[in-house]
């Protein structure tokens, strides 16, 4: 039987406005919490040719009937399988919705999909939402030293990983 209000439905980006919409919902909240750094700015402005292009994905969550984009999270692609799950961020009014475990989940199966063998992430201890919900998916915390990458973003004091099967 289904439900009173339809589930937001998750899908790959695929347009211009989709785009924009990835840039707006990740630049809120990184502005209103942080500071937005040159390589979100490259990441955001660039989707296509900074994530899908080099073998990752974003995805995007939009409301039922409208079709307007509430939510996104991406997936960057690194060398050995491995996947940075990355920018996900749900507009204000939409939160408390599930939107985020939503996303979060689209994102693993779709790292899988990939071929993915490992995914991981950095977030921030402001974020208490988020880490819950990481945790909930699964995410178990790391230290630096397992990061794919030396130089990673300021902000990101809670690193986490996951193994996928």
């Amino acid at each position: 039987m289904p439900h009173a209000s339809a589930p937001t439905m998750v899908s790959s980006i695929g347009s211009q406005s989709d785009a924009d919409a990835f840039y707006a919902l990740n630049e809120e909240w990184i502005s209103r919490l942080f500071t937005l750094e040159e390589e979100d700015r490259a990441v955001l402005g660039d989707p296509f040719g900074r994530i899908v292009g080099p073998g990752g994905d974003v995805l995007v969550a939009r409301e039922p009937g409208s079709g307007t984009v509430v939510g996104c999270i991406a997936l960057l692609a690194y060398p050995d399988a491995v996947f940075e799950l990355a920018k996900m961020a749900v507009a204000p009014a939409a939160q408390g919705r599930g939107i985020g475990r939503r996303l979060i989940a689209a994102a693993i199966d779709r790292a899988q999909a990939l071929g993915g063998v490992r995914l991981f992430l950095g977030t921030n201890s402001k974020l208490a939402p988020a880490i819950h919900l990481y945790e909930d998916a699964g995410f178990v915390r790391i230290t630096r030293d397992r990061l794919p990458v030396s130089d990673y973003y300021a902000r990101a004091d809670i690193l986490m990983e996951m193994e996928l099967e």
